[in-house]
């Protein structure tokens, strides 16, 4: 594919830095990463790009209109991945209007403004405006929960959000599909299963496990620690999002999973076990493991059938959960400077003097 200009909302959050790297490192695309810089946006993941020629950085909130329309106008973007979100249950459940106000307000900010930029473009360049795309990247979260052992996600599968967090997410999902079925707005959606491995923000569950294990804090694990997730590798998902983006049909969906069904409590367990490998000690780090109260309306097994991308783009995960797993508890064995400066927030520095 000729050389594109990606716009990446989030591109500083897990995921997103995922993609950027991916970008950067594997093609020869433009890359801007249009992040806000909350307390999940952190700079430091993209060092090893930041230098790049093909590379833009601009700090902006997705909610803002005018910063929006000025980001399309000078970038002249012909993908956009939206990745921009707010994404932790609980923090939803504490704080919802955020994630209402970021997922589903920013969402449709962003819509606008590539619809009015879309628009000059069938006018001005209409070559350039067939290829535009909009790719819109949610989660599994949406479903709710799975009933059997055996049933899975699919594209077709009824939205049944339980919390805040899938709720806002649903209905940016929503509104992305109302704005290609109402304006022809040329978008893709992606729904995902749980990622995990490096450069993860430590408040989610396998880093968390990891840094807690090796402080001989409490491995705090919610209800009976049987709640069911798919478990896919970031980089696996950044190779698999940038494929719908340059491949994918408009106006599908195409879910993506690691095809790795684990209970968290066994990813827990497993963990505690590669520890065990890495940085032996006398007494098991599963003696750790403690169980706490369960979170409301906790979702008890997602699983996603990700058929659909395999048969139609040919993507299928290149890591199993456990060689994912062991490089995520070697990388963060290995760059203690980049987890210990989010723990103590000297991270954060790295927003200050950045600009567009």
């Amino acid at each position: 594919m000729a050389n594109k200009t990606f716009l990446i909302t989030g591109g500083a959050g897990f995921i997103g830095s995922a993609v950027v790297r991916e970008l950067i490192q594997n093609s020869t695309h433009q890359v801007v990463n249009v992040d806000k810089l909350t307390y999940a946006g952190n700079l430091e993941s993209l060092a090893s790009v930041k230098t790049s020629e093909r590379y833009t950085f601009a700090q902006a909130d997705i909610c803002d209109v005018q910063a929006m329309q000025q980001l399309f106008e000078q970038h002249q973007p012909d993908v956009v991945m939206h990745l921009a979100a707010e994404s932790h249950v609980d923090r939803s459940i504490d704080g919802p209007a955020e994630f209402i106000q970021t997922n589903v307000v920013g969402t449709a900010v962003l819509l606008e403004a590539a619809r009015n930029y879309w628009k000059k473009l069938q006018e001005q360049n209409a070559a350039k405006a067939e290829e535009f795309r909009f790719h819109h990247i949610s989660t599994d979260e949406v479903y709710g929960d799975l009933e059997g052992t055996d049933d899975l996600f699919t594209e077709e599968t009824s939205y049944a959000p339980s919390s805040p967090y899938s709720a806002s997410k649903a209905s940016s999902d929503h509104l992305v599909r109302a704005w290609q079925r109402t304006y022809g707005l040329p978008t893709l959606v992606t729904n995902c299963s749980n990622n995990y491995g490096p450069y993860h923000f430590p408040e989610k569950l396998i880093p968390l496990m990891i840094l807690n294990a090796l402080a001989g804090k409490s491995l705090p694990v919610y209800g009976d620690g049987q709640q069911i997730r798919d478990w896919l590798y970031v980089e696996d998902h950044a190779r698999a999002l940038i494929k719908v983006a340059t491949e994918g049909q408009v106006g599908e969906t195409y879910n993506i999973g690691g095809h790795n069904e684990k209970a968290n409590l066994t990813v827990v367990e497993t963990l505690c076990d590669l520890l065990q490998e890495l940085v032996p000690q006398e007494t098991s780090y599963r003696e750790l493991i403690t169980f706490v109260t369960d979170r409301p309306g906790h979702d008890v097994r997602y699983a996603i059938d990700a058929s659909k991308i395999e048969r139609e783009l040919g993507w299928v995960p290149e890591e199993t959960f456990e060689s994912g797993l062991r490089k995520t508890v070697e990388w963060y064995l290995t760059n203690e400077n980049w987890w210990k400066r989010v723990q103590d927030g000297s991270y954060q520095g790295e927003r200050l003097g950045v600009n567009a």
